[in-house]
């Protein structure tokens, strides 16, 4: 059992918390009765960690085979957890993860008193994440393990093991959560735990697991109720439960749930708190250092992004419909769409002009699983064909695809690469063929589509086409450097024909907003000079910080 931890234990801790939730969501979902009963806790704490877990998985990548430092992983997983966070339970064990992760400093060792002192920073800090904190929620099981963790350690052990603390607090949120019940009448009347509590114990009791070495499984396993009898509750009754009195509550409450990320300073977060308290009620805003997560319950949910606007630049906006409080009930599906995921608004307005769906690629920001299903859902279609248009999204959108198909949707992913692959199937989509007919349609023209993209060197580097220096224009085919030049222009111009050298009939520039003016009108008439026959469209994309993506088809 390791005296520190480490790097490689919070990788280990991220893959089984992963695993472990995986698991039991199904099981923390249907205990789901409070603040609302839409029967999605487990689900959204199992894509808030995944979020951590792939930004835990970029920061080993990024050190090669070094392995990376303890606080630049423990910070990666806080904020991925931030950047993907879904629901209130998300959005809360953002923070908590957040308050751990604020201790760590060079010189400092993850020992087990570090562990301790962590945990009882987390648990405060994410109460005051909390605009109304309510008892018998996450928030009290947070606290049990915070302080079965000890002020030095498990039975005051001066020295405790990181191992012994985990366990300690793991148990201290069970008992915890057990006691749920009887301090949140929905619950008692439910006959179920908290379903928030019932997930973090699930993340602390993979922490003790990567920390002895594995450990019983059955930690993993969320407490399901407060005795040893089974859960009977139906749906019906947990709403009916959750409805009873308290203003936190699904029945009779705000009709919908918004969460967004925000780019904004404290001062304006603590207006925007105001604000939003004002218009609606489940407000938790976690995060700082100038990203913040916000996820308020309202009516009006353009007010809420309004407020968001005011205080800042919202964005990863996500708006669910509560369905009037009810568990919620799916409207039959019907017709066929289209989900792509794009670098930029400009690509987004167009395909949205075509009667496509839209998931924004924010630059640093690749949308997790959760994202892209909930994209897929929203289509309410009964047929979808995504289009992830970067190979980065593989696994995200695979994983969004089984989601979505588990819920009933018949969907296509095509491994389209690249935005232009994206743009030359959504031209051949038509919803009045067979679906199947569609699908290799549109398959065949992202196939044909050869695609190339221009990028500024950030530093001095080899690559495929020789040494590059800071600044210089590289020009990539297919994903590989094939050109380095000193202007974007003439660069342009040396990729097009390279790529024009075996043919095409149809030329695609999507402009990003580093691209000089005249730059499109330019290369449009390099193409008719020196490619007869040969079209060229010009788009604004409005990427980053690709200045210019090409398709050649």
């Amino acid at each position: 059992m390791p005296e520190v931890l480490d790097a490689s234990s919070v990788r280990t801790w991220c893959a089984l918390a992963l695993e472990a939730l995986g698991r039991t969501r199904t099981q923390i979902d249907a205990i789901n009765v409070f603040p609302v009963a839409d029967g999605d806790t487990g689900t959204n704490l199992y894509l808030t960690v995944e979020s951590a877990a792939q930004a835990v998985e970029a920061v080993w990548a990024a050190y090669g085979e070094r392995e990376p430092a303890f606080g630049d992983v423990m910070h990666a997983m806080a904020h991925g957890a931030l950047l993907g966070a879904r629901g209130n339970s998300g959005t809360i064990l953002a923070q908590l993860l957040r308050g751990m992760a604020a201790g760590c400093a060079d010189g400092i060792p993850a020992d087990g008193r570090w562990l301790g002192e962590a945990l009882r920073r987390a648990a405060p800090a994410a109460r005051e994440a909390v605009a109304h904190p309510v008892e018998g929620t996450m928030l009290s099981v947070a606290a049990g393990a915070a302080g079965a963790a000890g002020p030095a350690g498990p039975d005051s052990d001066p020295d405790p093991a990181p191992a012994a603390v985990a366990r300690a607090a793991h148990a201290g949120a069970r008992e915890a959560l057990a006691a749920t019940p009887g301090q949140l009448a929905a619950l008692a009347e439910a006959g179920v735990v908290d379903a928030g509590g019932s997930g973090l114990v699930t993340v602390l009791g993979a922490l003790a697991d990567a920390l002895d070495g594995g450990g019983s499984a059955l930690r993993l396993i969320p407490v399901a109720a407060p005795a040893a009898s089974a859960v009977t509750s139906t749906a019906a009754s947990a709403a009916r439960a959750a409805s009873d009195g308290d203003p936190h509550t699904a029945h009779g409450g705000p009709a919908y749930e918004v969460v967004y990320l925000l780019d904004a300073d404290a001062t304006a977060v603590r207006r925007l708190r105001e604000r939003l308290d004002a218009l609606g009620d489940s407000l938790v805003v976690s995060g700082g250092d100038g990203l913040w997560r916000v996820h308020v319950h309202v009516d009006d949910p353009g007010a809420a992004l309004e407020a968001g606007t005011e205080a800042g630049r919202p964005h990863r906006i996500q708006v669910t419909h509560f369905c009037g409080g009810s568990p919620k009930a799916e409207a039959p599906r019907e017709g066929r769409a289209v989900v792509l995921v794009v670098p930029g608004q400009g690509l987004a307005r167009l395909c949205t002009e075509a009667g496509a769906t839209t998931v924004l690629a924010a630059t640093g920001e690749p949308p997790a699983s959760g994202e892209i299903a909930a994209a897929l859902a929203a289509t309410g279609a009964r047929e979808v064909v995504l289009l992830p248009n970067d190979t980065a999204l593989r696994h995200a959108a695979a994983i969004a695809v089984e989601q979505a198909r588990t819920a009933g949707v018949r969907v296509a992913l095509i491994p389209t690469r690249a935005a232009v692959q994206g743009l030359a199937a959504l031209a051949v989509h038509e919803p009045q063929r067979r679906f199947d007919e569609d699908v290799v349609a549109m398959t065949a023209a992202a196939g044909a589509t050869r695609y190339a993209e221009l990028l500024l060197a950030e530093e001095r580097s080899w690559t495929s086409a020789g040494i590059c220096e800071r600044g210089d224009v590289l020009g990539l085919i297919e994903g590989d450097v094939a050109v380095i030049g000193a202007e974007l222009a003439g660069t342009a111009a040396d990729v097009l024909d390279r790529m024009l050298a075996s043919g095409g009939e149809l030329v695609t520039l999507v402009l990003g907003p580093a691209a000089p003016a005249g730059l499109g009108e330019a290369l449009r008439k390099h193409v008719r000079q020196h490619h007869l026959a040969v079209d060229t469209v010009v788009y604004e994309g409005g990427q980053q910080p690709a200045p210019l993506l090409i398709g050649v088809e």
